[in-house]
């Protein structure tokens, strides 16, 4: 069988070449074997002028989500110290504490003191000190501290993966100069910090294209199993994957600083460090990314049968039979890869962990069915054959599944996450939130302009209905031509000789095949690009692409961000430490002019508390005339009151010592706090005054 090329120039009869599934072959044309008929060169799909411009307006948008992106801040935070921030003690303490939000991981140096020289002063070795529902972390101090300011530099890895970092002073007797130099670089930050992120958005993206590409061949066109570039997207999605989940785990030892000084840069050098893989792996997040290499070895064999066998079943109870066991498989290793970020991410701590993590699974299962199923669509709609307008129909009841799927999840998730109004709008993670929710809603409104190309290309094959295996006739003519001619059908050379002339060399004979194949390509192709229906389908289609995309840039960084109730949570928690942390440093200082009303009855009082912290005080009272000198009291009370607690009011009955001193030595403080001091003085029998003053003490 024969068929002659319409529009060429020549008018040579074409040898077409199919592959195993019966598509036509994308052959290399080069040189004086380019197709010439009419001017018109076969197309090889690549998008026009506009998606290239939607494709600069998409880079635009992503850069600008990833440039305005804040550094990775955490499920934890540091609320309290011991000491506090700036405090000044009088004796050096045996330890420093730190308090935090959440549960959080330690190394030997997640917290390091040192000494005003840059010395270090703490013994290396951190303690939990955890209790009473609070988080707490201690390390020793040596003995023999000399006084100065001291600096405290700390990091550690919360529950939810992400690291964290600060520092902060006291000071020992008084507050001095300090040549100790901390760095101030950024958990989380720097050059392995942006390839860490990196990774993470190419992971997420792998996910969706193995994931999303598999359950579009398998739910809703099974006949993709067999189309090159549909191949080529899901295996490139397995590739990504694999590739970032282990530029992730070599990175994570930097990216948390393992082994490195709190403050200090990571280096990406490090990530070639055993002894930092090491520790990485005994890690709830190196678990994780371990199990989801394992994971992903399952699924190369998945692709492979889906690929291979799959394609290569004739009888359709064998096919199904497959299909059923690649779905069954191919579900389990989806949701055991989504596990793998639920277990060690946002999902895992917090409130109702245990519901969260099974949520999170869904809702990643939902988002890579609906984005890698676009993906799909979208390489089948500009690369590869034409597609049934069944399986556009089942895709868009799957998309519809999925939707509904992330909004009920996403909704559960918010309310986790965020927590109340006041977070949506006042805290990073809301924002973001409201971003990514904007995103939906738009992906969701260009979804329905889909569907309605979709039901138009519907009625538009029903009005030209053809009989089953219509679509690929072209191809079957072509197969039976490349048949034909490889059986030895006279086939006349490129300068016109006639049939009868000398037989074609092979190699001639395969130029022409591949000739043919193009053509026949090009053919197939404009007549589908001359479809408006399909036209305005793949438009739609890839501007759902391109918000898909920048919704993916904003779920990354919306996984590396404090979520909103718990930064609400710290703030709270470190604005009560701030209403009850003691008052500047060192001892408790009062001066308080008195006025009986009876003769000698005006003066000042001179108070002291030492040292001005919780605990055993020593209190002085001097009482002076109006000429300065010592005035003699016949009586005077102290008392202390902490209100907020309903603390006192705790008299004190302070001893004469000499002539206008009074002391008390052992005063115990309870707790810290803002305590109003009241101090009653007594001139004569009948001239009496009480002052009160508020200070807070420590």
């Amino acid at each position: 069988m024969t068929a002659t090329a319409p529009g060429t120039a020549t008018g040579t009869t074409a040898i077409g070449t199919t592959t195993r599934d019966g598509t036509p072959a994308q052959p290399r044309i080069r040189g004086r074997d380019r197709i010439r008929g009419r001017g018109v060169r076969p197309r090889d799909g690549r998008p026009g002028p506009a998606a290239v411009r939607l494709l600069l307006v998409l880079a635009a948008l992503l850069g600008a989500v990833l440039a305005g992106a804040a550094p990775a801040s955490a499920h934890a935070a540091l609320t309290a110290s011991d000491p506090r921030d700036g405090a000044v003690v009088a004796a050096a303490p045996k330890e420093v504490t730190l308090t935090f939000s959440e549960q959080v991981a330690m190394g030997d140096d997640s917290i390091r003191v040192l000494e005003p020289s840059g010395k270090r002063a703490d013994t290396g070795t951190v303690r939990d000190r955890s209790g009473g529902g609070e988080v707490r972390h201690a390390v020793g101090l040596h003995s023999g501290l000399p006084d100065g300011t001291y600096t405290v530099a700390w990091r550690v890895v919360s529950a939810d993966s992400h690291p964290i970092s600060g520092a902060f002073t006291f000071s020992i007797g008084a507050p001095s100069e300090q040549r100790a130099v901390v760095a101030q670089a950024e958990a989380g930050g720097g050059l392995v910090g942006v390839l860490y992120g990196i990774a993470r958005y190419v992971s997420y993206g792998g996910f969706i294209l193995l994931v999303g590409g598999g359950a579009f061949v398998l739910a809703c066109w099974p006949r993709g199993a067999a189309v090159r570039p549909l191949q080529r997207l899901v295996v490139r999605g397995w590739v990504a994957l694999t590739g970032a989940t282990l530029v992730q785990l070599l990175l994570r030892g930097p990216y948390t600083g393992v082994g490195a000084e709190p403050g200090a840069e990571a280096s990406v050098a490090d990530a070639f460090d055993l002894d930092v893989l090491g520790t990485v792996l005994e890690t709830k997040t190196g678990t994780a990314l371990v199990s989801r290499l394992l994971l992903l070895g399952a699924a190369a064999l998945f692709v492979a049968v889906l690929f291979g066998a799959y394609t290569r079943r004739a009888e359709e109870s064998e096919r199904k039979d497959l299909s059923f066991g690649l779905a069954v498989g191919g579900t389990v290793v989806a949701a055991g890869l989504a596990a793998t970020w639920a277990l060690s991410e946002h999902a895992s701590t917090g409130i109702q962990a245990a519901v969260a993590m099974p949520v999170d699974v869904l809702h990643l299962l939902a988002m890579a069915a609906w984005l890698g199923g676009l993906a799909a669509l979208l390489v089948v709609l500009f690369r590869g054959p034409s597609i049934e307008r069944e399986a556009v129909r089942r895709f868009s009841r799957l998309a519809f599944g999925s939707v509904v799927a992330l909004a009920v999840t996403g909704v559960y998730q918010s309310w986790r996450q965020v927590g109340s109004w006041s977070a949506l709008t006042g805290t990073a993670y809301g924002r973001l939130l409201v971003i990514k929710v904007a995103l939906v809603a738009v992906l969701v409104g260009l979804a329905w302009f889909s569907r309605r190309w979709t039901g138009r290309l519907s009625e538009a094959s029903e009005t030209a209905e053809t009989p089953e295996g219509a679509e690929v006739a072209p191809v079957a003519a072509v197969a039976a031509t490349g048949a034909a001619g490889r059986g030895g059908d006279e086939v006349p050379d490129r300068d016109g000789d006639s049939a009868a002339g000398a037989e074609p060399s092979a190699e001639r004979a395969r130029q022409l095949a591949r000739q043919r194949a193009a053509l026949a390509t090009a053919q197939d192709k404009r007549r589908r690009d001359a479809d408006p229906v399909r036209s305005g389908l793949r438009r739609s289609v890839l501007a759902e692409a391109a918000v898909a995309v920048v919704l993916l840039a904003v779920t990354t960084v919306l996984t590396t961000t404090e979520p909103g109730r718990t930064e609400e949570e710290a703030g709270r928690a470190q604005a009560g430490a701030a209403q009850t942390a003691p008052a500047p440093s060192g001892p408790v200082e009062l001066t308080l002019p008195f006025d009986t009303g009876g003769v000698n009855g005006k003066g000042t009082i001179r108070l002291t508390v030492d040292p001005g912290r919780s605990g055993a005080n020593a209190l002085h009272v001097f009482a002076d005339g109006t000429d300065g000198r010592p005035l003699d009291l016949p009586e005077l009370k102290v008392s202390f009151t902490l209100r907020e607690q309903q603390i006192g009011p705790l008299p004190v009955q302070p001893d004469r010592i000499a002539a206008g001193h009074w002391s008390a030595e052992g005063l115990q403080i309870p707790m810290p706090g803002e305590w109003t001091i009241q101090v009653t003085v007594r001139t004569s029998d009948i001239d009496q005054t009480t002052l009160d003053k508020n200070v807070k003490i420590g």
